[in-house]
């Protein structure tokens, strides 16, 4: 692999895999289609991952394909129906994570009991919640993040120069509406494949 394109070894912190043959396939995969990976890998157990501009499943391939070539374990949220059969046991091992919504304890709690019974947790979010263009972002990821006590981590797709971004951590304060315009604004440079986030 080329030094123009190097992925970092990630901290001992973080939640990881094994290096195998598919990393080094998805590494090579982002090699081959320009693709990079900017900032600082925080060396942090436990943190709220969130991603924008999300507006195309296009980043879902992306944020993917670059996990798998870090070796990063990152994992997501889906209703519980989904983790039946063979698409279950796909979805638990990509890092779903059920969620029973109609149960008496919200999603957020559900997630902040998780988070306290995990080691290592990185929990990845889109914040729009939608590919298409919002004004307003769904805070679930802020109640989740100061509920459990863990810091968030911007992640950025450009588009353009065909990078993936870490930005600085953020640590939730008691002031949701100063947080979310934060960091709303932090995303204010990015493009994604069919807009920006402004």
């Amino acid at each position: 692999m080329s030094a123009a394109f190097a992925l970092p070894a990630l901290p001992p912190a973080v939640p990881q895999f094994r290096q195998n043959a598919w990393r080094r396939l998805c590494a090579r995969l982002l090699r081959a289609c320009g693709w990079r990976l900017a900032g600082t890998m925080p060396d942090r157990a436990k943190l709220v991952l969130i991603a924008a501009p999300h507006s195309s499943w296009w980043d879902g391939v992306w944020g993917l394909v670059m996990k798998s070539a870090l070796g990063l374990d990152v994992s997501f949220m889906a209703k519980r129906e989904l983790f039946t059969g063979p698409l279950g046991w796909l979805l638990r091992r990509a890092g779903g994570i059920p969620i029973q919504r109609s149960e008496s304890s919200g999603v957020v709690e559900q997630m902040t009991d998780r988070f306290a019974q995990s080691e290592q947790l990185w929990l990845g979010i889109a914040p729009e919640g939608t590919r298409k263009h919002v004004t307003k972002w769904k805070n679930g990821f802020w109640h989740i993040a100061r509920n459990a006590g863990v810091p968030i981590l911007p992640v950025y797709f450009d588009y353009p120069s065909r990078t993936i971004g870490l930005g600085p951590l953020f640590e939730p304060t008691d002031d949701i509406a100063a947080d979310l315009a934060a960091l709303h604004a932090f995303y204010a440079p990015w493009r994604g494949k069919h807009r920006g986030t402004v």
